[in-house]
């Protein structure tokens, strides 16, 4: 079921405060502060270090935000879709369900790699949101799932303009913990705010009109993460605050949010749902 905040079911007033940073139109929320954009870059480019622990350890996405995001377009047949920096197929797999025709587009090739592993059967291409290989008004509809906030959208927001049909929408997913719940906020300071909370989000960080996509909504979605004590640290540890840790750091981090979660009774013993929110904007590329 949708879940959304403000008297506008599609308003940003509700959606916690504000804190992110800029490198020009990106935003990254809140995650690295006061960074160079080398240092955004690093950040930006240090998954595929850990692509299959991030294939296995990621979440996947709601339905229910895939539908929203897919709305202005639904009726279309055969639906094409891009997932725009795809990494290893999470969001890829939850389109597959709901379109006709899907594209893979991700610039990491330990990423991209993992994605043809996971998914064969996806057309799976090498590419980036400034320079997407593929012809003008090809698809229907852009995902982006965990990654528009790496875009630099003064070069990506005219190309994903470019291949979208007229009428069509492009859409920004990501999961982020559910920091109301007092155990998770907890979580996000013992893990030295390593992991992306709901109330540090703000869909007011994405530029994206331009006037290309001149009416920008925002949702947001309940969901859960199915995880141990274990494999939540595992999920941490695909973060990309803690994957550019020393490894001495790293481990000393890793110790930490241990000790918390086998300090809780939600969480010390077998598997638990890690509360999660999928926050999501889209907009209708101008005709």
């Amino acid at each position: 079921m949708e879940e959304v905040w403000g008297s506008n079911p599609h308003s940003s007033t509700s959606w916690g405060p504000k804190s992110r940073v800029y490198l020009g139109r990106v935003s990254d929320f809140g995650m690295h502060r006061d960074i160079s954009p080398d240092t955004f870059q690093s950040h930006a480019s240090s998954f595929g270090q850990e692509a299959a622990l991030y294939a296995e350890s990621r979440p996947d996405y709601p339905d229910a935000a895939v539908l929203w995001a897919l709305e202005p377009v639904a009726g279309r047949s055969p639906l094409r879709v891009l997932d725009l920096g795809a990494g290893t197929g999470k969001l890829t797999e939850a389109l597959l369900r709901h379109a006709g025709e899907v594209v893979a587009v991700e610039p990491d090739p330990a990423m991209l790699g993992e994605l043809r592993r996971w998914l064969p059967e996806v057309r799976a291409l090498g590419g980036s949101a400034e320079e997407i290989p593929l012809p003008d008004g090809s698809v229907d509809a852009i995902l982006v799932g965990q990654a528009m906030h790496w875009f630099d959208l003064d070069r990506a927001a005219p190309e994903m303009a470019r291949v979208l049909t007229p009428g069509g929408v492009l859409a920004g997913l990501w999961n982020t913990h559910d920091d109301r719940v007092p155990w998770v906020a907890e979580l996000s300071r013992v893990s030295d705010r390593s992991i992306r909370t709901f109330r540090d989000w703000s869909p007011e960080g994405f530029d994206l009109a331009m006037p290309r996509f001149p009416a920008i909504e925002h949702a947001a979605f309940p969901h859960a993460h199915r995880r141990t004590a274990e494999s939540l640290v595992a999920t941490i540890a695909t973060h990309s605050q803690v994957l550019l840790l020393p490894e001495a750091d790293r481990s000393a981090l890793d110790g930490r949010i241990t000790s918390y979660l086998r300090s809780l009774p939600e969480t010390a013993e077998g598997e638990f749902d890690v509360p999660l929110v999928t926050a999501v904007i889209r907009g209708v590329v101008a005709s």
